[in-house]
């Protein structure tokens, strides 16, 4: 039987008293303790709720010099990461640039040529070409070795920045702008992603910039521009998956309100070419429908075409990038499910099915296995590795936990093994030493055991129910009364729905190798009103809870609770998170 959260205590119920009782348990168990919390929560203020940027260590220094450079016309480079934080982080600074007739370019590293990161041959080259000062984008904070080029080269460096630092330290950089890698960071929040501080340095740079455009007797920015940036800020947000609370949660949400209303071609491009309704945008069309295309670009060629199809001004130019991002996409997962039918092969072959995978391959690329090591991981309930080569040597690779171990510290616990890797408890990435390739699976599950031996695993939670209904309670007016607390996303996730002893009404299987499943439940005392459950590439418990279900079968469920954008009339729909027969 699936269990439901405890119930709220009677103090912080009367607390919450304004607010029904589905509504108050959700906001309580996102931490949620007072009236003017829940208030604050459901409604962010632009002007109220977004701290002053020049609260950040650096970030007055920072925006000085950048403020410097446009006005006197210093060659100004923008480096960016390649990825759905990244790329929008550019566009945020291209646009600004471009906005106050700064002489300036984008840098954006190829993925599998350069990788990620700064690196010496692409400084030396805007040294080369006249830039006098770098603006980082997610990235740089580990960057040592090229910022202390540029600095031997005269370049002067601004790094904007989310990751944590290196164990050596910060880099010598003239202005480091990043929450999370100062001890003497006073900033009240500290979960921006990337593309969050560029627009931070950006809303600095301007106070500072339109002061001295109205010296000059010049026409200032117009006061509010930055606002219609929010666009790049929502995407990458919600893209780069940062906990959506706090301030991130004012800019996914006026993010998306900019994103419904932007004028950028190449967005209305994409959108029109993947049938999403630009006006009804939601988190779940970035995380579903529009990080996947613009990662395509990286993965499967050049990231710069992302980068244009989101700056580009032309009709034309940016029909062809959109297509082109639809082509990227779909070889993306052509190409990955190629790999993990390979995979397959692999363990089939295996006497023995052991506590962790470890597989790859010198032609396999790096930049898919992420994908390919979700989707086996979810199928084998275990911790998945797998590994391909870079353009420029290094192994590399991602891991998947499969939900029952942390995986970076599996990764940490396991002895001379890596170079490096980084991740968190459901994924990491990582980079493999050469003499040790062919020992990393017996080492992983060396380490494992380790684990084990101190019950140091991290068993996967049962999933707990925020409530219980009935098929015929869940319509139109009762999810508009979740949608209050969307966006959705890292801590603040979207309610759980527990379903008691559903009727299946009917069984099928859609998409072109039938991969999806979808059930039409009803409750067996009002079995003419029924609804949709469906599960896009069921595996593992899922899977096998359905194969064993028939029609007419009796079955406890656990569902999200969603619309069907791609029905005419969007009719609410459950996406199955698990099955229990009864």
């Amino acid at each position: 039987m699936f269990p439901l959260h405890e119930p709220l205590d009677d103090i912080l119920r009367e607390e919450l008293a304004q607010y029904d009782d589905l509504t108050a348990a959700l906001l309580a168990r996102r931490g949620i303790q007072t009236k003017e919390d829940a208030e604050k929560f459901l409604n962010p203020s632009y002007d109220e709720h977004l701290h002053n940027p020049l609260l950040m260590t650096d970030m007055q220094k920072a925006a000085e010099r950048l403020n410097t450079a446009i006005l006197s016309g210093e060659r100004i480079a923008v480096w960016s990461d390649y990825d759905c934080d990244g790329i929008p982080g550019a566009v945020i600074l291209h646009d600004f640039l471009k906005k106050t007739g700064a002489n300036f370019e984008n840098y954006i590293p190829h993925r599998h040529d350069e990788g990620y990161g700064m690196n010496v041959n692409g400084i030396e080259g805007l040294a080369k070409g006249g830039t006098k000062l770098i603006v980082t984008v997610d990235s740089g904070i580990t960057d040592l070795e090229p910022i202390a080029r540029a600095k031997e080269l005269g370049m002067e460096v601004i790094i904007t920045d989310h990751h944590m630092p290196a164990q050596s330290g910060l880099p010598d950089a003239y202005a480091v702008v990043n929450t999370n890698a100062r001890a003497d960071e006073n900033y009240p929040f500290h979960e921006l992603c990337g593309a969050g501080v560029a627009w931070k340095l950006v809303c600095a740079t301007l106070s500072r910039l339109r002061s001295t455009q109205v010296a000059r007797g010049e026409e200032p920015v117009p006061v509010g521009w930055e606002k219609w940036l929010l666009d790049m800020v929502g995407l990458a947000t919600i893209a780069d998956m940062v906990p959506l609370i706090g301030e991130n949660r004012v800019l996914a949400k006026f993010g998306l309100l900019v994103l419904r209303k932007s004028p950028r071609i190449g967005l209305k491009k994409l959108l029109r070419g993947i049938r999403v309704d630009q006006r009804a945008l939601t988190e779940d069309d970035i995380g579903f429908m529009i990080a996947p295309r613009v990662n395509a670009a990286s993965r499967m060629g050049d990231a710069r075409e992302a980068f244009t199809l989101f700056t580009t001004a032309d009709e034309n130019e940016a029909d062809a990038l959109a297509k082109k991002l639809e082509s990227a996409n779909r070889k993306r997962k052509a190409e990955a499910g190629a790999l993990t039918r390979a995979v397959h092969t692999r363990i089939k072959e295996r006497s023995e099915m052991r506590e962790v995978i470890a597989l790859g391959d010198p032609e396999w690329r790096p930049s898919l296995l992420g994908l390919v090591a979700g989707g086996i991981a979810d199928e084998y309930e275990r911790p998945v590795f797998l590994w391909g080569r870079e353009g420029n040597g290094s192994i590399k690779g991602s891991v998947r936990s499969g939900g029952g171990v942390h995986a970076l510290e599996l990764m940490q616990a396991t002895e001379k093994t890596f170079v490096e890797c980084g991740g968190h408890a459901a994924a990491g990435g990582f980079t493999v030493r050469d003499d040790a390739i062919f020992f990393l699976e017996d080492k992983l599950v060396e380490a494992y055991a380790r684990l084990n031996e101190k019950n140091e695993l991290v068993d996967s939670l049962e999933m707990h129910a925020d409530a219980e209904v009935q098929p015929e309670e869940l319509h139109t007016a009762f999810l508009t009364k979740i949608e209050k607390l969307a966006p959705f996303g890292q801590q603040n996730p979207k309610p759980v729905f527990l379903l008691r002893k559903i009727i299946v009404q009917n069984i099928s299987h859609f998409g072109k190798s039938e991969e999806h499943l979808k059930l039409k439940i009803s409750s067996e005392e009002k079995p003419n009103q029924s609804i949709d459950a469906v599960s896009f590439f069921a595996k593992g418990t899922l899977a096998r809870a359905a194969s064993a279900c028939t029609e007419r079968c009796r079955a406890d469920i656990l569902a999200h609770l969603e619309r069907d954008t791609f029905s005419r009339w969007n009719p609410i729909r459950l996406r199955l998170l698990d099955i229990r027969l009864v």
